[in-house]
């Protein structure tokens, strides 16, 4: 990664930015620090992983996804450096720059091509050895961690929260909610080493008064309020976010800090535009709300941590359905007994489907397997998404809820299964 952007001529140098890790919440965190950013008057750039629909969601100035000739023309820039790379790399027998990277390079240029004054960037994946620690951050975000990306990044939180803090630079303020205790002494230690400052939730600021409503027919403007306190008991400031759950508020809290460490490095940022920067946030697939007749919800819930905030996130709604009905599907390296013995403290059905469109999907049977371990008896079967939606529709009939849950890929197969449904 350093040799690709060595040969573009390091973009990222040319913008200062607000780098995010964590194992949830990233994707939120980022998204409503931009929209602040951008309500206090400043161009900003964003980069999210991974897509609901189109790559173009990934990469955002002044609030707009990248068009596709904005694409292209970053593509080209690129590109002839990934193939030289390749070809030192094939020659080597080893291999090139990835997918990611490529698109990293891609996101980094077009933010220097467009003179962002500040760009908001999510890891992919870990931090330590992300092909986004290379950027030049002003300020770091550390979210919530837990157990995800096992093989990859370690078995135990410590080991987790070791790669997530890689992002951690000399010097650079740093915001964490990542609250289990072997996380936050790793966050810690690693801040101490490399002697900057760091905000810690619960301990620098904190959340009170998160106020959960369920969505009438205008559920795209209903707001969620809660309270932050910095330090915590002080006298707090009520915001209204248009994201639910207490994860949320976190999310939004940790955005706020944000905007503190900014201003200190000469950005401009009043309680108006954190106000109007967390009212306009939304994200496709975090307990979106897609319909209300029949009460339809498509999530993301990929790992254990974020099914368990999903289920306490419905059962704090104020009106409890009686059929609540889950479609699920998830990646095979999931912990998936666990995820749905999480699922089992609000959902009264559930239907198992498996998605087509990534090679990592857990078969049927492994689905049903799991679905016994997490409590689940006789669940409901269905060979594709789209014949799951009937099957969950079905269940819930007009008054109960319909969610869909387990993963991006479930989520982004579905939408289109969800739109011609309401649309029907």
């Amino acid at each position: 990664m350093r040799a690709l952007l060595r040969a573009i001529g390091n973009p990222q140098h040319q913008f200062p930015s607000a780098h995010l890790a964590g194992t949830k919440g990233k994707g939120s965190t980022a998204s409503m620090l931009a929209a602040i950013m951008q309500a206090a008057g400043y161009r900003v750039g964003c980069y999210l992983s991974p897509h609901v629909n189109r790559i173009e969601e990934r990469i955002c100035v002044a609030g707009k996804q990248i068009s596709s000739p904005d694409l292209l023309t970053a593509f080209r820039t690129v590109i002839p450096a990934v193939e030289k790379l390749d070809q030192k790399a094939s020659r080597k027998k080893m291999p090139g720059p990835t997918w990611f990277e490529v698109l990293t390079a891609v996101a980094f240029t077009h933010f220097k091509q467009t003179q962002v004054d500040l760009a908001v960037i999510e890891t992919g994946l870990g931090g330590r050895l992300d092909a986004t620690n290379l950027c030049n951050p002003v300020v770091s975000l550390i979210t919530n961690i837990s157990l995800d990306h096992t093989e990859v990044l370690g078995n135990t939180i410590r080991a987790i929260a070791t790669e997530k803090a890689g992002i951690i630079r000399r010097g650079i303020p740093v915001i964490s909610t990542a609250i289990h205790p072997d996380a936050f002494r790793v966050v810690v230690d690693k801040a101490r080493a490399q002697r900057t400052k760091l905000f810690v939730l619960n301990r620098d600021f904190a959340i009170n008064q998160v106020t959960n409503t369920k969505p009438s027919s205008s559920h795209q403007t209903t707001l969620h309020s809660f309270e932050i306190q910095a330090p915590p008991g002080s006298q707090g400031t009520v915001y209204k976010t248009a994201m639910a759950g207490i994860h949320q508020a976190e999310n939004a809290a940790s955005a706020i800090m944000a905007t503190k460490v900014l201003s200190e490095k000469g950005f401009t940022i009043d309680k108006q535009a954190i106000a109007t920067g967390l009212r306009k946030t939304r994200l496709p697939a975090r307990i979106e709300w897609v319909s209300d007749s029949p009460p339809i919800i498509l999530d993301a819930a990929h790992n254990v941590a974020s099914m368990e905030s999903l289920v306490k996130t419905l059962a704090d709604q104020t009106n409890l359905p009686k059929k609540r009905v889950l479609i699920f599907a998830a990646s095979a390296d999931k912990k998936l007994g666990a995820m749905l013995r999480a699922s089992k403290a609000y959902f009264t059905d559930i239907v198992l489907t498996r998605y087509a469109t990534n090679p990592r999907a857990a078969t049927i049977t492994r689905l049903r397997k799991a679905a016994e371990e997490g409590g689940w008896r006789d669940p409901h079967v269905a060979a594709s998404p789209t014949e799951a939606v009937t099957i969950g529709k079905r269940l819930s009939g007009q008054k109960g809820l319909l969610c869909i849950a387990g993963s991006f890929f479930l989520a982004a197969e579905v939408r289109t299964v969800l739109t011609a449904l309401i649309d029907s």
